[in-house]
């Protein structure tokens, strides 16, 4: 066979991939022809999965031939069939109403297991230094809003596991059928195509797959995370930069079912110079943690044996930042510590959550945390979604809401393609799903980013300023009503 020709240079992708991919046009016309579809969607993550799900349910789209190769086993993702009430996994994600509107319209929200998702319709977040408080709470802030447009939700958000998110797009995916499907299915290289006989692929994406197929792509969607191959293949640049901060995450159970009742869910945000606490509603008495702090005190959280660690999260909504700077240093007895020291701290225990008493087993972990955003997410017959297109702190919870924005946006922009008349995968065609999620999802990376390095300020007069900017949003109804509008996916 005939060399291939590089077009451009190649790199390796992370430090642990071997695969390197390459943007290169085969020379050679002797080799199998690909099979040819009209989207190949690499990553079966919730945004892959529901870009996938939105396509096969529209009657527009429902006749392209599409695919999805996703390099783990997705079954191995889904909620377990024996799960109980009283053990959540530890990645947890908050849909807004707008998301969960989405996988209405799809037809995935009815496969949900609707008895593991807890809806919350307050969240009470306040500065750690100044302990100037926010409240969201549609009920509270009403008498001061416009009134209410039949739209406005009640609910904020929906705490949901990742897992069950997966299996309920799965499952409407099993549902819909007409989605060739290669799982545990690496892609080995991303290519440009040939001018055939049959058709003309030397603008087409043709991905070599570990299973030794070739899948040519009219449009190629990378849904694949943030070290995306797609965007690679694509030479779409991502930029930005790491946060020095680490996410905790845990599943927690509460003394009780918190302040609010079953019926009225409270999630909380305290804002440390560290970085953000949160805890949010599961079902009964369980709750999900994400700290935000730096990688050291990350390390030191999780080497603590469970009596420490629920002493330092029951700590993180209570003491001082100066206290807890101290507990960080020590190397045990934090629960003694925070007991003689609780005492002597003053608080409302309404305004906090209620104490955790058990941390469940194996759910301690941390990440990394970065913001990312690729320079476009379109590209020839390329278009990028979810984490693929950018990253975000997660102190909005608004990572997996953005995905889901952007599938929906892409379905949206592929069917007015499909139904005048355009080549789906050209440029021209994807214009309005780039300029739609671009913009919108830059001021969200904005915000969060300039929120945090606001609150990371200990000292000084800019804290004064933000707790004064704090208290001023919460007495203003509807500036307030407008947060709350756009936290909740702006529905």
């Amino acid at each position: 066979m005939p060399p291939r020709i590089a077009l451009g240079v190649h790199r390796a992708l992370s430090p642990t991939s071997r695969v390197q991919f390459r943007v290169r046009r085969c020379a050679s016309t002797s080799a199998a022809s690909p099979e040819i579809y009209d989207v190949v969607c690499v990553g079966g993550g919730p945004a892959g999965l529901s870009l996938l799900a939105g396509l096969r349910a529209s009657g527009a789209t429902q006749g392209l031939k599409v695919a999805l190769i996703e390099g783990q086993d997705l079954e191995k993702n889904r909620l377990p069939k024996d799960a109980t009430l009283d053990s959540f996994s530890n990645r947890c994600s908050s849909l807004t109403p707008a998301s969960v509107k989405n996988l209405q319209e799809i037809g995935a929200w009815s496969h949900a297991n609707l008895s593991r998702i807890q809806p919350y319709q307050e969240m009470q977040v306040w500065d750690g230094v100044t302990d100037a408080r926010i409240s969201f709470d549609w009920d509270s802030a009403r008498p001061l809003l416009s009134p209410r447009k039949p739209s406005q939700p009640t609910t904020i958000a929906y705490m949901i596991e990742n897992a069950n998110t997966t299996t309920t797009l799965l499952s409407r995916l099993e549902e819909l059928g007409g989605v060739d499907m290669f799982l545990a299915t690496k892609v080995d290289s991303i290519d440009l195509g040939t001018d055939t006989e049959r058709v003309d692929l030397s603008s087409w994406p043709v991905l070599t797959l570990s299973n030794g197929k070739s899948l040519a792509a009219r449009l190629l969607v990378g849904a694949d995370g943030a070290n995306s191959p797609v965007r690679t293949f694509a030479g779409i640049a991502s930029r930005g930069f790491d946060y020095d901060r680490h996410g905790v995450v845990a599943s927690l159970k509460l003394e009780g079912e918190g302040w609010g009742g079953p019926d009225h869910k409270i999630a909380y945000q305290r804002f440390l110079p560290s970085g953000p606490i949160a805890m949010l509603p599961l079902p009964g008495n369980m709750a999900t943690l994400v700290w935000s702090t730096t990688p050291d005190r990350a390390a030191k959280l999780k080497s603590l044996p469970p009596n420490d660690f629920i002493a330092m999260v029951n700590a993180g909504f209570r003491l001082s930042p100066t206290d807890l700077d101290y507990l960080h240093t020590m190397p045990s007895g934090q629960e003694e510590e925070i007991a003689w020291r609780e005492k002597h701290t003053p608080f409302k225990k309404h305004d906090i959550p209620m104490r955790v008493a058990h941390v469940q087993q194996g759910t301690v972990a941390s990440f990394p945390l970065r913001m990312r955003h690729a320079d476009t997410y379109t590209g020839e017959r390329v278009a990028l979604v979810g984490d693929a297109a950018h990253t975000i702190h997660p102190l909005a919870g608004q990572g997996l809401n953005q995905g889901q924005g952007d599938a929906a946006a892409l379905v949206r922009t592929i069917t007015h393609a499909v139904q005048t008349g355009q080549d789906i995968g050209s440029i021209l065609a994807l214009e309005s799903y780039n300029s739609e999620r671009y913009a919108e999802n830059n001021a969200m990376l904005g915000v969060c980013d300039k929120l945090h390095r606001l609150y990371s300020v200990g000292s000084g007069p800019l804290v004064g300023i933000r707790s004064l900017g704090l208290r001023a949003v919460d007495a203003m109804g509807p500036l307030k009503g407008f947060f709350m509008s756009r936290a909740a996916g702006g529905v």
